[in-house]
């Protein structure tokens, strides 16, 4: 089963939406908000990293 191109593309949107999160958050101090984004980054993060891993880099 080939997982498709959207899959790393939504995945790595995510990623980064969620790095833009934690630095709004940090400068808002809304800390319950920077758990949520660091756990967004790590979680979405790492579905990226590894299906870039384990499928090889999208050709478009």
């Amino acid at each position: 089963m080939e997982v498709g191109v959207g899959t790393v593309i939504i995945t790595g949107l995510v990623t980064l939406l969620g790095l833009f999160a934690i630095v709004s958050t940090f400068k808002k101090k809304n800390y319950l908000g920077l758990v949520f984004s660091l756990l967004t980054v790590a979680v979405f993060g790492f579905f990226t990293v590894m299906t870039v891993y384990f499928q090889g880099y999208p050709e478009l």
